[in-house]
């Protein structure tokens, strides 16, 4: 009997949170140099993009240093930000050339804008674009950690469906908590509290639950969503569960 698949492929869940990320802390390989704060995203192949500024130690770089870069990926419940999952992208820097630099500015600028996006596509002598040759990713989601080499993360691609699924998780934490609260209390079979859509996509629904020490609960949809339409049936059934 085949089972079910109940959660994406581990490459394609970690290259979803990586879209939705933001880089933090940049450091240096083989240096006593302390991590430092990063400004940039993550461009459409899945390569964090870091903008550098004027004096930063990147900034004159003519090698390609090995370097590390911290993404984080966050939720905002109730308008405070939790962290949905840790990547740590090992690799080395090199300048996004020339011709491409308005395309990986304006997808960075989709998720993390940024007006020193607009200097570097001057051309002046300010903020730099680069990136990261991936090597290879560190991922930390909740209770599951590991290591993704180059050709894993680089091969996936995200969830089809990831823009429309943040898009619902918003919706329902915003407008139906009351909904969702019965419903997985009627799935649980016991009362359920301070319950929030933490993720959602094509293979099912992550429920984050618990005031103390809250639980993430996976439900999986009986078979794959294959568009937008079918993702939002699979959301409406769990909402109406009673």
């Amino acid at each position: 009997m085949q089972h079910p698949v109940t959660a994406p492929p581990v490459p394609e869940r970690v290259r979803t949170l990586a879209a939705t990320a933001a880089p933090t802390h940049v450091s240096l390989a083989g240096t006593a140099r302390p991590a430092r704060r990063a400004r940039g995203g993550v461009d459409r192949a899945g390569r964090p993009v870091l903008l550098v500024m004027p004096g930063d130690p990147l900034h004159g770089a003519r090698e390609e240093p090995a370097v590390t870069v911290d993404l984080v990926a966050n939720r905002s419940l109730g308008g405070t930000e939790l962290p949905r999952g840790l990547l740590k992208v090992q690799g080395w820097v090199q300048a996004v050339p020339e011709h491409e630099l308005r395309a990986t500015a304006v997808a960075i600028a989709d998720r993390c804008p940024d007006e020193a996006l607009f200097e570097v596509l001057e051309g002046t002598a300010g903020p730099r674009l680069l990136r990261v040759d991936v090597g290879q990713v560190i991922y930390l989601t909740g209770p599951e950690s590991g290591v993704l080499d180059a050709e894993e993360y680089l091969g996936a691609a995200p969830d089809p469906l990831a823009g429309v699924a943040e898009r619902m998780v918003h919706h329902v934490n915003s407008a139906h908590r009351d909904r969702l609260t019965a419903a997985l209390g009627a799935l649980l079979a016991a009362p359920a509290d301070d319950v929030w859509l933490w993720e959602l996509d094509r293979f099912g629904a992550t429920v984050r639950s618990g005031l103390e020490d809250p639980a993430l609960i996976r439900l999986p949809w009986p078979s794959p969503a294959g568009d937008a339409e079918s993702l939002e049936r699979a959301l409406h059934c769990l909402l109406c569960h009673r």
